[in-house]
């Protein structure tokens, strides 16, 4: 994207270049916030699945600690450590499998937008990265105050739904503080799911919006001007008049081409002068007459002319000649319509080679 082009000026939609050329240099749309909602699904997916036989588990091994002291040596530092090494195991076993939902979620949510690609020139240091004017720019722009509204809707909008939904059961949950622990964290874990459930339907809602936009940003970035469509499609096509000099230097090259196998001709058929058509026929080596050279104008003039001068027949047939140029291409054998017409030419040919010449 060129610099300094003014935003009003691109008004045409990007093109199948463009994009590719975006998606070489990692320019792809990207929602975080769908990512987010993918990490709260984990959490509530392992608080309800997992959770609470993880806790019963850890519970167990926390009631043996300190109602059954005795079955723990504390004779050294080993047995010290020994004891933080099975708490610890026990802790991790409790929490890495959330670490875990959360990786996979997050990892499938950025696949399903993008399929992730290295792009060493994203990650390469680069001094415009460290521009103040472009950090105001991403602060104050137009993107800053959309993170900044989804800030504030997260707070806001969120911490107001949760309060009220929890509002009902604050004085309960100050006297469960004095009931059993199980009881405890058995509310507590009630609580999480409420504020998680709402926490959910909160970031989906964000992350639907959010995904919407972030495509629809991305694509207006890469709009282009009328000048940037033009300029792509002449690297495309090529330079329209690099191409005309290539057609006139391959057409001459056929012409020329065409020429040299005038002389191989068998016959040269001619009207009388705007057409002329040289036919080549050996029994051979085709199953019917092939046309060697054609055309119009000065070119038939020019075929007439090499004909006379290699002695080759030149028959003149205004209908036949014009036919046969509108029909037949070069180095193509003649359709059968004409099979009858050209017939009776080599007839003649071939009589005329036949009769003896007289004796001087």
């Amino acid at each position: 994207m060129a610099d300094g082009v003014d935003k009003d000026s691109k008004t045409e939609a990007p093109t199948q270049r463009r994009f590719s050329e975006a998606a070489e240099k990692g320019n792809v749309p990207f929602s975080r916030e769908v990512t987010v909602f993918a990490s709260t699904l984990a959490i509530y997916i392992y608080l309800l699945f997992y959770l609470p036989a993880g806790v019963a588990h850890l519970w167990e091994t926390l009631r043996d600690l300190f109602e059954k002291p005795d079955q723990w040596r504390f004779e050294n530092g080993q047995d010290i450590v020994a004891l933080f090494v099975r708490l610890g195991w026990e802790s991790s076993a409790l929490v890495a499998p959330a670490f875990v939902l959360m990786a996979m979620f997050g990892v499938a949510a950025s696949i399903m937008q993008n399929l992730p690609t290295p792009v060493l020139e994203r990650i390469s240091p680069k001094l415009s990265r460290l521009s103040i004017p472009a950090g105001f720019n991403r602060i104050f722009g137009l993107p800053g105050y959309v993170e900044f509204g989804k800030s504030l809707f997260k707070v806001v909008v969120v911490g107001t739904v949760i309060t009220f939904s929890l509002k009902s059961e604050f004085i309960s949950s100050l006297d469960a503080m004095y009931a059993d622990p199980t009881f405890l964290l058995g509310r507590l874990t009630s609580d999480v799911k409420v504020i998680l459930i709402i926490i959910i339907f909160a970031t989906a809602t964000i992350g639907i919006a959010d995904y919407f936009w972030t495509h629809h940003q991305w694509f207006t970035e890469l709009k282009m001007t009328k000048e940037e469509v033009k300029e792509e499609r002449k690297q495309m096509d090529g330079d329209p008049i690099m191409k005309q000099r290539q057609r006139s230097f391959a057409r001459d090259l056929a012409r020329k081409r065409m020429m040299a196998a005038v002389p191989r001709a068998t016959m040269v058929i001619a009207n009388p002068t705007h057409f002329a058509v040289a036919l080549r026929y050996v029994r051979e080596e085709d199953a019917a007459p092939v046309v060697v050279a054609k055309g119009a104008d000065l070119i038939a003039l020019k075929i007439r002319a090499i004909a006379e001068e290699h002695g080759i027949p030149v028959f003149e047939d205004k209908p036949l000649a014009r036919s046969m140029f509108a029909q037949v291409s070069v180095d193509s054998v003649i359709p059968p319509v004409f099979y009858k017409a050209v017939a009776e030419l080599i007839q003649r040919i071939y009589a005329s080679k036949s009769k003896p010449r007289r004796a001087s």
